[in-house]
């Protein structure tokens, strides 16, 4: 499954609140949520490798996976 990350939360990554995490991390993070997403929706508690724990709002296209914006903790 491809995932595609929004402009949005690539601005969000160079937030104080957001530090630390890397489009890896948000990658590896969309790709663990099982099933299918057909609404965007809050999934929380991942962890990046850094240590930073946030949360991903996603939803499924036809294409693959919509990461819209990056919650840091």
């Amino acid at each position: 499954m491809r995932v595609f990350v929004t402009e949005h939360a690539r601005k969000r990554l160079h937030n104080l609140r957001q530090e630390r995490l890397g489009l890896a991390d948000i990658e590896a993070a969309a790709l663990q949520i099982p099933g299918y997403v057909p609404t965007a929706t809050r999934f929380r508690g991942f962890v990046a490798r850094s240590g930073r724990i946030f949360d991903l709002v996603v939803k499924d296209i036809a294409t693959g996976r919509l990461v819209i914006t990056v919650i840091g903790k």
